[in-house]
C-alpha cells in the first residue's frame, strides 16, 4: 500500500505518495539480512545450504528459531515504481501502525 509521510499533502494535485507499506513473513525477514545469512552459512551444519534446499530449511527455521526473529509490517520510502530510497523500517503489529509510525518519523506528529 503506497501512503503520504505527510497526510497533508494528500489533496496536492501533483503529491505523490512517499511510502510503501508492506508485510514480510519471519523467512522473508530473515533472508533480508545478507550478513546474518552468510554468518550462519559459515557454521559447519549449514555450509550446504546454498546447494541444498533441505540444509537451507532447516538454517532458516533455527535462525528465525534462536534469534526470535518476527514477520510483520513494515514500511520504507519510495515513490510509485521506483526503487526504496531506505531499508525497510519494522515490523509493527499491523498495517495502520506501520503507516502511523512512518507519517509520525516524517512529520513528528
Amino acid at each position: 500500500m503506497q501512503v503520504y509521510s505527510d497526510p497533508s499533502r494528500e489533496n496536492e494535485k501533483w503529491a505523490l505518495p512517499d511510502v510503501e507499506v508492506f508485510q514480510l513473513t519471519a523467512r522473508e525477514c530473515a533472508e533480508m539480512d545478507q550478513d546474518r545469512v552468510r554468518e550462519w552459512m559459515r557454521k559447519h551444519e549449514y555450509r550446504l545450504a546454498s546447494m541444498n534446499g533441505k540444509v537451507q530449511e532447516k538454517m532458516f527455521d533455527a535462525m528465525i528459531e534462536q534469534e526470535c526473529i518476527e514477520g510483520g509490517w513494515f514500511f520504507h520510502y519510495c515513490f510509485p515504481g521506483c526503487l526504496p530510497d531506505s531499508d525497510p523500517f519494522g515490523p509493527y503489529p499491523t498495517a495502520q501502525a506501520a503507516k502511523d509510525a512512518a507519517i509520525e518519523m516524517t512529520t513528528g506528529e
